[in-house]
């Protein structure tokens, strides 16, 4: 080894496991244009009160399916709301459906996974295959039921989005906790006497949580398609209150008169889902322990 190349070397073997994750990341150039689309819709979401240029619920008669001008910059709807500030203020219902859902999720199936694993015998028998007949079901499909069992609103819908993607994480955490089980420091820690809730906590928890953030950036995008979705059958955000998918179900009646009322909401969900998707996959790539190379 040449003596150029020994102190790199050297700095990157005592590099830490984060600093080391965040150079990865930003080694993938279209993770990191997924993670600043995906700021720029949260910010967006964040600021509708002070950027939209309208009210997004106030309706006006004179200005009903308006095509893109400098006044509205992407038309009126049916009820002459404009377009963009309906948009903007849906950015709000759609990535709060998908964080919040991903987070019930998570706090719903990685308890339970973990339960599993260090249980075992019946109890994880049970848990597997309650598991395994929930991914059986398409998830849009059991969505859509326990939507429309718990009834039309966008907090139903979360709930039901979040339980639907519960057995993915319940999946996961199992899995990792059955690796971990067997491990030495697990064992050590179960022979020191500590009890099982703090051996999953404090040796198993940790090891999951990058997976763990994957898993939880890629379920984001589907959360807020399968949010879309159920707006747009009308069981997520209800009228007048603006949702992408509720804007594209409006709009379908007026696919030929009036295309711009489609194309924004339908832009909004490809990016917005495309970003989470490149983000995850970046994340997956940086926080690979194989140390995968970009």
């Amino acid at each position: 080894m040449s003596a150029a190349t020994g102190p790199a070397v050297t700095a990157s073997a005592g590099e830490s496991p984060g600093r080391r994750a965040l150079r990865r990341f930003l080694r993938h150039r279209l993770a990191v244009f997924g993670a600043v689309v995906v700021l720029a819709f949260v910010l967006v979401a964040l600021l509708a009160p002070w950027i939209a240029p309208y009210d997004p619920i106030e309706t006006s008669w004179a200005r009903i399916r308006r095509p893109p001008s400098e006044a509205h910059w992407f038309g009126t709807d049916e009820n002459g709301r404009d377009v963009l500030s309906r948009l903007i203020w849906g950015a709000r219902a759609s990535l709060m459906a998908g964080v919040v859902s991903v987070l019930g999720a998570v706090l719903i199936g990685v308890p339970i996974g973990l339960l599993a694993g260090l249980a075992g015998g019946w109890v994880d028998t049970v848990i597997s295959r309650i598991a395994d007949a929930m991914l059986s079901v398409p998830f849009l499909i059991l969505a859509i039921a326990l939507a429309a069992f718990l009834g039309p609103a966008l907090e139903n819908a979360m709930l039901a989005i979040a339980i639907t993607a519960s057995p993915i994480f319940v999946r996961l955490a199992r899995g990792m906790a059955l690796d971990a089980a067997s491990t030495d420091w697990v064992e050590a820690a179960r022979s020191l006497g500590n009890p099982p809730w703090r051996t999953a906590l404090v040796h198993v928890l940790p090891n999951i949580v990058p997976p763990l953030l994957v898993q939880s950036t890629l379920a984001i995008a589907e959360a807020i398609i399968a949010e879309a979705s159920l707006s747009f059958l009308g069981l997520g955000q209800q009228p007048p209150a603006p949702s992408w998918g509720s804007m594209l179900n409006s709009a379908q009646r007026f696919l030929e008169t009036a295309p711009w009322l489609a194309i924004a909401p339908g832009a909004a969900i490809f990016v917005v889902v495309l970003a989470f998707n490149l983000m995850g996959d970046g994340l997956r790539d940086a926080l690979d322990p194989r140390g995968t190379r970009r």
